[in-house]
């Protein structure tokens, strides 16, 4: 198998509608509502050819402090995603820090209480 490993990430949220709002200013792009089976909604993060992943309400998943830390790609914007992350209910767990040569994380809770990171090449 060829390219990347991570192909997909189910977020869990607890309001489909905050999230979206969240996400969509944290990421700087559009997080849109969709319908997969009848009467079930979820938010679709911003893709092109890489790996992506939705925001799910499921009684099966929970939004969670432990757990797999995922990371979400804000290249060139790392300031400005961590602004909004506090602008729209979430918390700044780590400020951005450099992680050796792999260029530079902040670890965020959502606003769901999802602990999420950061990551941007360049500070």
């Amino acid at each position: 198998m060829e390219g990347q490993t991570l192909c997909w990430t189910d977020i869990p949220v607890v309001d489909l509608d905050r999230a979206i709002a969240f996400y969509t200013a944290m990421l700087g792009a559009p997080v849109t509502k969709e319908e997969g089976q009848p009467g079930v909604e979820f938010g679709l993060l911003p893709h092109d050819d890489n790996a992506s992943g939705c925001l799910t309400l499921s009684g099966d998943n929970q939004p969670s402090l432990n757990g797999p830390l995922i990371y979400l790609s804000v290249d060139g914007r790392l300031d400005e995603a961590v602004a909004a992350v506090s602008a729209n209910g979430g918390i700044v767990q780590q400020a951005v820090h450099q992680i050796g040569a792999y260029g530079y994380r902040a670890v965020i809770i959502d606003s769901e209480g999802n602990r999420i990171a950061l990551h941007s090449a360049t500070a």
